[in-house]
């Protein structure tokens, strides 16, 4: 294109002004160019400059076959060849692997309270930051995955006064109830008898806002985190026994996810850092200091004014995520960009974290990034772990399990299938129909989360490509290891049906679009798009012979079409955190 404006119109070529776009449906052509932003370069009017641009680039492209002009847009179309030639590549090649670009990412995820085990809302975070790390490594970045466990605090000490008054020395040992359950269920226990508490001085004439602050069990709960504060040995005893167990209790949960983390931190560490940070803050004239407390004014930026350290030198929580900002950056020379993966209702939370290190000139405060995602709902509404009505993630990745268990014992293929082998196909698939639900939704927006749709073979589903995946892998075995070699156009005798281009220019535009998602940090394109090229292999399956064409060089270039369909979306999936079975 450079050298067509340099010679048609003695014009050097601005390249982003440059659109590329794929050929609408209703018109023939491959690949479409926009010429409108050229049109005073060129001195002509739109279908001119276009056709003159057409005639060039057919003339000197040899993988431009012919093209046509639609108003001012100029549509190309590439030689079989071309589309043949990508195709071997795809099939031999991991298209969606680049090489490593220098760049060191952090990506924060999860990061659950110890109060209650993981839940439905977690698990859009968790499969979200986890396909985002994969999506970043497989463009080349080398990635941190990191997690900020929420280990202290109020929350932690209401579990732990529950299990004194009312545990009898309950373990998960001696309950059978696995270690994040079992201290969740005390978190539910103490609101339980919390409103109860409520309740009796309410009765008793008190006012409901001062019977709040004065019912035993919550003043218990508040001198326990005092006593933590100050190293009460009993107290860090006992907090260290429940935090244990809960950490057993996320760590399966985890493996089951198959999700893991290569840095863990604390609250009870992190949250002592910051404070000297905003002190000399306040020294540099960044901050100002007001009835003794230090606080920052970003009203010049459209924000509010905030307190950082509070009359009494104590911390405040945008204290401590400025300090663990500064430790991460020291800890790991070299990182170039950390992603925090937390939901939208912390957006304003996160503009002024950033803003801060901004004012206290921390060149790497400009790629913080905030990966902000709406809420999971469920038909029956919003989810309240303190009232022990959140849907738990262990009883959800079951459900999806057995329904799929369900699913695939009444289709009745699995005849040759062992136990084991049926368990661990049952688990693949709900486990993908869980992930793939979460994540094709842009993660900007609200989603309502439906577990009987998710596990639908036939759907918009994680199960529908993995079964795509399994035919595909079907076929080939059923062709033999020799049935792809020796593909070309020519032995064809002809050009590629419409069907099979479809599918081939969906895995040309495949690298393109896992670039974008790396970029957008969007997993919802990268696992649309997947859906679309399995789709697209679907149509192409039904009506168009593979194994039954008598023609050899057209039968070996459809099993190679369907083998580099086979690894690129073995590969998209993997990126979105999802195993594809070899048989379904």
């Amino acid at each position: 294109m450079a050298t067509a404006f340099q010679r048609l119109f003695d014009h050097e070529l601005d390249a982003s002004k440059l659109s590329f776009q794929s050929t609408r449906p209703e018109f023939e052509g491959d690949v479409t160019i926009n010429v409108f932003p050229f049109l005073k370069v060129s001195g002509k009017g739109p279908e001119p400059t276009a056709t003159v641009l057409g005639e060039f680039l057919q003339e000197h492209l040899s993988v431009v076959e012919r093209f046509n002009v639609v108003k001012g847009f100029l549509n190309l179309v590439i030689t079989d060849q071309y589309w043949l030639e990508f195709m071997q590549e795809a099939a031999s090649t991991d298209i969606l692997q680049f090489p490593a670009n220098g760049n060191k990412v952090m990506v924060e995820y999860s990061s659950p309270n110890t109060n209650k085990p993981l839940h439905l809302g977690h698990m859009r975070n968790i499969f979200l930051g986890h396909s985002v790390s994969r999506i970043l490594e497989s463009t080349g970045h080398e990635v941190i995955r990191t997690q900020v466990v929420n280990d202290r605090g109020i929350h932690i000490c209401k579990s732990m006064v529950a299990w004194q008054r009312f545990g009898n020395g309950e373990t998960p040992k001696s309950s059978g109830i696995k270690g994040d359950k079992l201290v969740g269920k005390y978190y539910v226990e103490f609101d339980k008898a919390y409103k109860r508490e409520i309740e009796l001085l309410v009765a008793k004439g008190i006012t409901k806002e001062t019977a709040d602050k004065e019912a035993p069990i919550m003043q218990e709960a508040q001198a326990m985190l005092l006593k933590w504060e100050a190293n009460d040995p009993e107290v860090r005893t006992l907090w260290e026994k429940m935090n244990g167990w809960v950490y057993d209790g996320f760590n399966a949960t985890y493996e089951r996810m198959g999700v893991a983390f290569d840095k863990l931190y604390y609250e009870s560490q992190t949250y002592v850092l910051g404070k000297e940070d905003i002190l000399k803050g306040l020294e540099k004239g960044v901050f100002y200091k007001k009835d003794g407390a230090v606080w920052v004014d970003n009203t010049p930026e459209g924000l509010d004014e905030k307190v950082l350290l509070r009359s009494d030198g104590t911390s405040v929580y945008m204290t401590q995520d400025v300090g663990t900002a500064i430790q991460r950056f020291q800890e790991f020379p070299g990182l170039s960009k950390l992603i925090y993966t937390v939901g939208n209702e912390q957006d304003y939370h996160f503009k002024v974290l950033f803003l801060i290190l901004k004012k206290l000139g921390f060149p790497w405060a400009d790629e913080l990034h905030h990966l902000s995602y709406g809420m999971v709902d469920l038909p029956s509404g919003k989810m309240k772990s303190r009232e022990g009505t959140v849907v738990d993630a262990d009883e959800l990745i079951e459900e999806v399990v057995q329904e799929a268990r369900k699913t695939g014992e009444e289709l009745s293929k699995l005849d040759d299938f062992s136990e084991a082998e049926r368990t661990e196909l049952f688990e693949m698939i709900g486990l993908a129909a869980l992930k793939y639900y979460l994540l094709k939704v842009d993660p900007k927006k609200r989603m309502l989360f439906d577990p009987a749709a998710s596990i639908d073979l036939h759907g918009h589903t994680g199960p529908f490509i993995q079964y795509t995946y399994a035919r595909t892998r079907s076929l080939l075995r059923k062709a033999g290891p020799d049935a792809t070699n020796s593909v070309s156009l020519e032995q064809g005798n002809g050009t590629l049906l419409p069907e099979e281009r479809a599918v081939i220019k969906l895995l040309h535009q495949f690298p393109g679009v896992l670039d974008a998602a790396a970029t957008g940090l969007d997993p919802a394109s990268l696992a649309n798009h997947t859906y679309e090229l399995v789709k697209t292999y679907n149509g192409f399956y039904q009506n168009v012979p593979v194994l039954k064409e008598e023609d050899p060089a057209k039968r070996a270039m459809r099993l190679t079409l369907s083998k580099a369909v086979a690894s690129s979306t073995k590969k998209a999936m993997w990126c979105l955190g999802i195993e594809v079975p070899e048989r379904m």
